[in-house]
């Protein structure tokens, strides 16, 4: 390729054939020879007069310019110009490619691959060796093997992602000591963030050749968790832009959706780096169901903060002596000091025992109760799992049956323990340390904190398994067991400074609230001793898209490490260890890269555009000038003009009546349409994606569609059509209010719409209706209450059994028209009887139309997931697509299976009455 400037030349040989042109200037200049010169007298008589149509005797400068200008377009457009191309890599020396592969990666990971497997498949034309380098804080394992590079294409495909930060943690010199000789060429692809061992290769890489980084496409933010009373969220950006954080959850159906949205404050800007703090500002019913955080918009894990016990916010009843709430009292009352501790994490109500149960608190404190008129209600709300806090003091110890008393965890003496009693210690005694995997595992206890006297245990084989905090002599401090769902913990001492010097040091707030966040975990009973295995195991954790992923095949991790946040061995999640849950989640500061000595490409560089459509239509515009043009001098200014005026009068507007040919073949046979967005490249995958199930459905099947059909919503008409697949792009713009009429009457006579959000493989939580952009498209649509679709849906039956809807993704839900309240038990079948039974709208995001591609020799054009497991999802994918069509074809009328155990008994009964 030629570069001139920003100009490019695909075939810059085709350029000589400029030098022909002033060759062209004295060929077209040149006129017939003039006649020979005679003298005739006669002609005297024809002085005076003038001819109506003279010739010229040269070409008019304007028309020969008009030719040359012809001529030269179309040599130009020959030549292949390309305005701004891409520079391309000359080099012959071996490749080696970089991918950062962290989460940071995620957001524009389609176009990293394209441009990776762009710059592999060049140097597999030019015989050149290549290796490809995932940066995802895994070891490599020797030295990096220089190959083939359409041998890497593959493993380039199935690439993903992490859920944790970019990293390089293979020494450079090492890895690279096998490299092919030759002057090494980089391609980074970076991610934009500085990690670990990045500047050790960058310093390698640079000395063995040139490097070239392209820098992420898009805006990096991430969220992050900030601890405290009052814990917020922390977004931080390399933009100013301010999006919306949402609140993720299950809805009453179960269902994960956004619940709520928060607004981030106004921005601190340092370093190129803006952060914004986002309050948690919600009710706690509302708190209390979030299971995750999410920046909206965004697809990596670095915009998802999983929430755990610092995030919920409890209901605490707290119920003490009403003589101690007088104004003298107050200072003195344990409710006082319970109050002080939990109100800045919790949401309190204070009252009697039955006022508090009436509001359905997470957890009860009773501050030295007994007696309690209320005692049956309360043990079944513990029952059902609630968490009872007791704490001792003279009342319970001076209570005469105390070893009647229900709801204690252990059953205790009489009188408790005194300095000055008949059980004297002699000095006071200060707290054991915590076990390590207990409630209280990692809190530092204060020296001055003692402890004067308690309610001692009687004692008991399980007594230590029930002890959960203990004095410096092994007598318990609060113990705890389980009752039904719920669990009983007893402190065994006052809540106030009566007994101990615990309630004045902030250790006693760190343990209420370790306490709190337990609500709603029993206390395990299996005889499992967690205090020796100091793990965290992982029950759920996310891919780099910040999706769900397995974690079968995950070790437990250290608690040691646990503070070094993900890695390759710890992926974001949740992990628990004994009763504590903890998330460890991906964002985190953001530390920007800087990359001397390489060449970093724009973040916005293209291919380029091709001007040889632009060059050509010009020639064709200046050839049509040089007819009228010649027309004018040969024939006069009248033909000239109608020649002109016949160019350029407009093309008379289609009939109402009049429809395309491939709208009126519908008419005569089945055939599927899809929805024409603008997008070429989406344009074709829906094209191939319907005429490989349309083939599919040719072959298995008594349905024989003929070739798809590509409808532009403001324009055709969809009165013949039955079904419209209609794949959602980000930049789609919304059709006319009259298109819009048009698909109401659409959906209303029977016909079905297929929106397809193609973000399955990125796809947050919640389904297709978490598209911002399909929930703009289809606003103006009158679409019903959508559901997913349940077991025993007529779409799981139609012409094959499926558990399953996959596309080129799987694992997403596919929502279909809701259910009515109370149809599934008064019809026996979930789904309203509206359109011959078939729902008019049918949303999800799995790509279906790539998974059902076909190119012109009939093979798949996409690829899917890897081996016989992708093959197998493929053919998961056509058989969807068969019951499908014959759902939207034949209505519901495989839906009668339903009812067929019902008519099997009325058959046997009716054969049982016959005989």
């Amino acid at each position: 390729m030629l570069i001139l400037g920003p100009l490019g030349f695909a075939a810059p040989w085709v350029l000589g054939a400029l030098v022909a042109l002033p060759v062209l200037w004295v060929i077209l200049r040149a006129m017939p020879p003039s006649p020979k010169r005679i003298v005739f007298p006669g002609v005297a008589l024809l002085q005076g007069l003038t001819d109506k149509s003279p010739v010229a005797r040269r070409t008019p400068w304007w028309l020969l310019l008009l030719r040359l200008l012809a001529v030269a377009a179309l040599i130009l457009a020959f030549a292949g110009p390309v305005w701004k191309p891409a520079p391309r890599d000359d080099a012959t020396g071996p490749l080696l490619v970089v991918m950062d592969a962290g989460w940071a990666a995620a957001p524009d990971w389609a176009a990293r691959q394209a441009r990776a497997e762009a710059a592999l498949a060049d140097a597999a034309t030019a015989g050149r060796p290549a290796a490809l380098v995932m940066a995802d804080a895994r070891p490599i394992a020797g030295s990096v093997a220089f190959q083939a590079a359409d041998s890497l294409i593959a493993a380039l495909r199935a690439a993903r992602p992490v859920a944790w930060q970019s990293g390089l943690v293979s020494d450079a010199t090492a890895s690279l000591a096998d490299a092919p000789r030759g002057r090494l060429s980089t391609l980074w692809l970076a991610d934009g963030t500085d990690y670990g061992g990045r500047a050790d290769w960058l310093a390698q890489v640079t000395g063995m050749g040139p490097v070239t980084v392209i820098p992420p496409t898009r805006a990096l933010r991430t969220l992050v968790l900030q601890d405290g009373q009052m814990p917020a969220l922390i977004l931080r950006g390399t933009t100013d832009a301010a999006p919306q954080v949402e609140a993720i959850g299950p809805d009453p159906q179960g269902i994960p959706r956004a619940l709520a949205q928060l607004t981030p404050d106004a921005p601190e800007t340092s370093g190129g780096i803006t952060t914004r703090r986002v309050a948690i500002d919600l009710p706690p019913e509302l708190r209390n169901r979030i299971t995750s955080f999410r920046i909206q918009g965004d697809t990596h894990a670095g915009a998802v903060v999983l929430a755990d016990d610092r995030v919920k916010r409890r209901k605490v009843a707290l119920v003490g002596d009403p003589a101690e709430q007088s104004e003298a009292q107050e200072l003195l009352s344990q409710v006082h000091y319970l109050r002080q501790a939990l109100a800045p994490t919790s949401d309190l109500i204070e009252g009697s025992l039955g006022d508090v149960l009436d509001a359905a608190p997470d957890v009860i404190v009773l501050a030295d109760q007994v007696q309690l008129a209320e005692i049956g209600e309360l043990a079944e709300w513990v029952d059902q799992g609630g968490l009872l806090i007791r704490f001792g003091g003279p009342r319970m110890a001076g209570y005469d049956r105390l070893d009647q008393e229900p709801l204690l965890p252990v059953d205790l003496r009489q009188g408790g323990r005194d300095i000055g009693g008949a059980l004297s210690w002699g000095e006071q005694r200060g707290i054991k340390p915590f076990d390590q995997e207990g409630p209280f595992a990692g809190l530092r206890i204060p020296d001055d904190v003692t402890v004067r006297a308690q309610l001692m245990a009687q004692p008991a084989p399980d007594l230590a398994g029930k002890t959960i905090a203990a004095l410096t002599d092994d007598t318990p401090l609060m113990t705890r067991d389980r009752l039904g769902q719920g669990q009983v913990v007893l402190v065994h001492v006052t809540a106030n400074a009566e007994w101990s010097s615990l309630p004045l040091s902030e250790l006693f707030v760190q343990m209420m609230q370790r306490l709190v966040a337990t609500a709603g975990a029993a206390a395990r009973d299996d005889g499992a001793d967690d205090r020796q295995q100091p793990f965290w195991t992982p029950v759920e954790v996310l891919d780099g898209f910040g999706n769900a992923a397995a974690v079968e095949g995950l070790a437990p991790v250290p608690a040691a490490q646990m503070a070094q946040g993900p890695g390759a061995d710890r992926p974001a999640g949740i992990y628990v260890a004994g009763e504590r849950q903890q998330a460890l989640n991906a964002g985190g500061p953001i530390t920007l890269a800087d990359w001397p000595e390489a060449s970093v490409a724009r973040p916005d560089a293209t291919s380029g555009r091709d001007l040889m459509g632009l060059l050509l239509a010009c020639a064709a515009v200046l050839l049509a000038l040089d007819a009228v043009g010649s027309a004018w001098l040969g024939r006069g200014g009248r033909v000239a003009a109608v020649m002109l005026a016949l160019a350029l009068l407009p093309r008379p507007a289609a009939m109402a009546q009049e429809l395309d040919p491939d709208l009126m073949r519908a008419a005569n046979e089945v055939a599927l349409a899809y929805v024409v967005t603008g997008d070429d490249r989406i344009d074709t995958a829906s094209e191939q994606g319907l005429r490989g199930l349309s083939a599919t459905l040719r072959q298995r099947s008594s349905v024989e569609p003929g070739a798809p059909i590509g409808v532009d919503l403001d324009s055709d008409d969809l009165s013949l059509l039955t079904f419209l697949y209609w794949p959602i792009t980000a930049d789609q713009p919304a059709p006319s209010p009259r298109a819009y009429m048009r698909l109401n009457a659409f959906m209303r006579s029977g016909g079905v719409i297929m929106f397809d959000t193609r973000d399955g493989d990125v796809a947050g939580v919640g389904g297709p209706d978490m598209s911002d952009t399909l929930q703009a498209l289809a606003a103006p649509l009158d679409i019903p209450p959508l559901a997913p679709i349940p077991q025993d849906h007529v779409l799981t039956r139609t012409f094959y059994l499926l558990d399953d809807f996959p596309g080129r993704w799987r694992g997403n839900p596919v929502w279909v028209e809701a259910p009515p309240v109370g149809a599934q038990a008064a019809e026996g079948n979930p789904f309203r009887q509206l359109n011959d039974g078939v729902s008019p709208v049918i949303i999800g995001g799995n790509s279906w139309a790539e998974a059902w591609a076909i190119d012109d020799d009939g093979y798949p054009v996409f690829p899917i997931g890897s081996g016989w497991e992708g093959e197998e999802q493929r053919e998961m994918a056509l058989r969807f697509g068969v019951n499908l069509i014959t759902y939207v074809l034949t209505g519901n009328y495989k839906s009668d299976q339903v009812h067929v155990p019902a008519l099997l008994d009325r058959l046997r009964t009716e054969e049982a009455l016959t005989r």
